[in-house]
């Protein structure tokens, strides 16, 4: 159940990385570590596809020979290994000696590629069909078979013991974030491909030696799938990872000024272009987020606007908290609270750039706004009149006006 669970999420994840990447591919098409990458993808997903348990004894009876996708998995599996590498070279390697190094892995796991297919038709493993978990270790039985299953085995931790190295290198000198998260993802997954090998290793010499091996078949089904969502991921995240953190960070922005803004619209509706959704719904990430963002930003700016005859005029910017208070006085005055007015100011025009922390650089007015909206939330529905006096006190200008 667990295998099966995993082998088709490995599927899933490979072709939908491939898909994601092909757009980017078709622009770039003299990119040969894209097309390394690419490679990769797709021989990562067809490896778990061809080999499911209701597809396998299909494709098998298709070409006429029993467990031929053990076969086809495993020479897949070897091209995403030589894959990988190329990608690993091109990425830290200047281009002409990348192109160097890169055709001679090409050409040393083609080499090792052709052998394996002889030595699986020569060795001929058992042809009755099994399930894709029983089939290699039924086989592990017959010395020849452990034999040609040995060479695959170290092809595969050849090329990940390369492809460990070559990460490791490439993390510790990548600049950008998510991709240096990536290549320590990359490593991650390629150290758990080389415990899958292991793991194979003390199958083969166990079996050999007579002994039921069967109780490792989870550990090394577990290790190779999570290896390889593990690569698969920390080969794509570089792509993906900065739009989701700019848009987890647009969406931590507008839930921290919804306090503020529910406030300025309950009082000046007027501000908001369209009618809001209800307030748990709103807490929902909407679709056009970076729209609504800005939008919502401009609404309170419309409401400090609206508030402007109920605001100190000539107020020096303060504290956020202090910006709060003020806004709350400015708001139970508007709502028709007599005692909310400071009465020893006269009325303010809307507030200047500087007092709104308004630069003219969106990110820095977002981050000042959130701020007051977070001191504004802590504040009473109604501040108490000895607060909405220190609000005015504090923000009155000193020695001189600066409207």
């Amino acid at each position: 159940m667990i295998y099966d669970a995993l082998s088709h999420l490995c599927a899933l994840v490979g072709l939908a990385a491939f898909c994601y990447k092909l757009p980017e591919l078709l622009r770039r098409r003299g990119d040969p570590a894209l097309w390394a990458l690419e490679t990769y993808f797709l021989c990562s997903g067809l490896s778990f596809l061809i080999d499911l348990n209701w597809l396998r004894d299909d494709v098998s009876r298709l070409f006429g020979y029993p467990n031929l996708t053990t076969l086809m998995t495993q020479a897949a599996v070897v091209v995403l290994t030589a894959a990988q590498q190329v990608v690993l070279v091109h990425w830290s390697r200047p281009p002409e000696r990348a192109a160097v190094l890169a055709r001679r892995r090409v050409l040393a796991f083609s080499a090792a590629l052709a052998v394996l297919v002889v030595l699986f038709f020569v060795v001929e493993p058992y042809r009755q069909t099994a399930s894709a978990e029983g089939t290699l270790l039924r086989n592990m039985q017959d010395p020849g078979y452990a034999g040609y299953l040995l060479l695959y085995i170290t092809v595969c931790a050849v090329g990940q013991v390369g492809a460990v190295r070559l990460s490791y290198r490439y993390a510790r000198i990548a600049r950008r974030t998510w991709l240096r998260a990536g290549m320590w993802t990359v490593t991650a997954g390629a150290s758990l491909i080389l415990v899958y090998c292991a793991i194979r290793y003390t199958q083969i010499a166990g079996t050999q030696l007579g002994h039921d091996m069967s109780a490792w078949e989870p550990a090394y089904w577990l290790a190779g799938s999570v290896g390889a969502l593990l690569q698969v991921f920390g080969w794509t995240v570089p792509s993906w990872g900065p739009a989701l953190s700019g848009r987890l960070r647009g969406y931590r922005s507008y839930l921290r000024l919804r306090p503020l803004w529910w406030a300025m619209y309950e009082a000046v509706p007027a501000i908001a272009l369209e009618p809001p959704p209800g307030r748990p719904l709103d807490l929902l990430p909407p679709a056009d987020l970076d729209y609504r963002l800005h939008r919502r930003v401009i609404e309170i700016l419309d409401g400090y606007h609206a508030l402007g005859p109920h605001l100190p005029r000539g107020a020096e910017q303060g504290s956020p908290a202090d910006e709060a208070r003020l806004l709350r006085a400015a708001l139970d005055a508007r709502a028709g609270d007599p005692a909310a007015a400071p009465p020893s100011l006269p009325a303010a025009p809307p507030p200047p750039a500087e007092r709104r922390g308004d630069s003219g650089d969106f990110a820095q007015e977002v981050a000042w706004l959130s701020e007051v909206a977070r001191a504004f939330a802590r504040l009473p529905a109604n501040l108490p009149a000895a607060s909405r006096a220190a609000a005015a006190q504090a923000a009155a200008p000193q020695g001189n006006d600066h409207s």
